[in-house]
């Protein structure tokens, strides 16, 4: 029998996207999500359990009914500039609730997780490209929370052999190449996303907040790995636990960087549009640079993105916006 994978935050982004990979590689799947910010109707197939991680009953209930060989998790809040103002939020979705997930686990005998982490574990850079060892200083709630987890799945393993995968994702981008799926976030934060709004007429502009970096055109540089690249890195982690491999961290970008007028030229020459934005300041705690250092995941597990060309990346992303943008119409 196929492995039995229990995904934990399907209904959201990256999780929708996980489920789809897993059932065209031949895993058995349930989905566990409390639709508070993902949704329903993102999840394609298998089995769906609506329930919050909070919730240790439902939990204990679902590992004694159900033998899942691993469970990847998906859960978290993600919005930086939220935790600053609601940070015991984070602490207790991304954190609190994450160790009722892995007593749960531990209770059920189920010792294989993937974590979905951050680059904010680093914080502000002091070397680019960034690499695994790079100090782990993270700044907002939001980082501290996902260092935390990191820092308890080590300690788990320590104490009772549970082994992980984190990934630090630097910055996921794209969609579905099919456009069944795509991103949906409820405010949307995230660059892509909203250039494309502007793109399709559902927003008026987007605002570049700072033009004095010190990078070659004065914005931020950022690092983007398209979502069917990320869930690729996901199964390579899988395979390697359910091979019995031990526990990892691993960073997840291109390795290439792209300013944000490099962004906003991709977004115009995919969609043929003119896009309209607005100078802003500076916001607090913006590095001038975020780029992946990706080597230990491509040599320990052989990761190559497909997908990695900034154009491609928008174009599948535009394909989604379409869409919701006739349903909005």
């Amino acid at each position: 029998m196929s492995s039995h994978i229990l995904v934990v935050g399907a209904g959201g982004y990256i999780g929708s996207h996980m489920v789809v990979a897993l059932l065209a590689a031949g895993f058995r799947v349930t989905s566990l999500d409390d639709f508070s910010s993902g949704f329903r109707d993102a999840i394609s197939g298998g089995d769906v359990i609506e329930a919050s991680l909070g919730n240790n009953a439902i939990l204990d209930e679902t590992f004694s009914r159900c033998r899942f060989d691993a469970v990847m998790h998906f859960a978290s809040s993600i919005q930086v500039a939220e935790s600053v103002v609601e940070p015991s939020k984070y602490y207790r979705n991304n954190v609190v609730n994450t160790l009722n997930l892995l007593d749960a686990m531990r209770s059920a005998g189920i010792s294989r997780l993937v974590f979905s982490s951050s680059a904010a574990v680093y914080g502000e850079p002091v070397s680019t490209p960034i690499i695994e060892s790079h100090p782990l200083r993270p700044t907002s709630p939001y980082g501290k929370s996902k260092w935390m987890v990191e820092s308890m799945l080590a300690d788990f393993d320590a104490a009772y052999g549970l082994k992980s995968v984190s990934l630090r994702y630097f910055n996921a981008a794209g969609a579905d190449p099919l456009a069944r799926i795509g991103e949906r976030h409820n405010p949307e934060t995230h660059l892509i996303p909203n250039l494309l709004q502007v793109a399709s007429g559902h927003r008026p502009s987007v605002r570049i907040f700072g033009r004095d970096y010190p990078t070659p055109d004065g914005t931020c540089i950022r690092d983007y790995v398209h979502i069917c690249d990320l869930c690729d890195a996901h199964l390579l982690s899988l395979r390697s636990l359910l091979d019995g491999g031990s526990t990892q961290q691993y960073n997840l970008g291109n390795g290439n960087g792209y300013s944000i007028l490099e962004v906003i030229d991709s977004v115009q020459r995919v969609t043929g549009k003119t896009l309209t934005t607005q100078d802003a300041s500076r916001r607090d705690g913006d590095p001038a640079q975020l780029v992946a250092g990706c080597d230990q995941i491509r040599n320990e597990l052989g990761w190559t993105p497909k997908f990695s060309e900034l154009d491609r990346i928008v174009a599948d992303a535009w394909r989604w916006e379409q869409r919701c943008s006739a349903a909005r119409d």
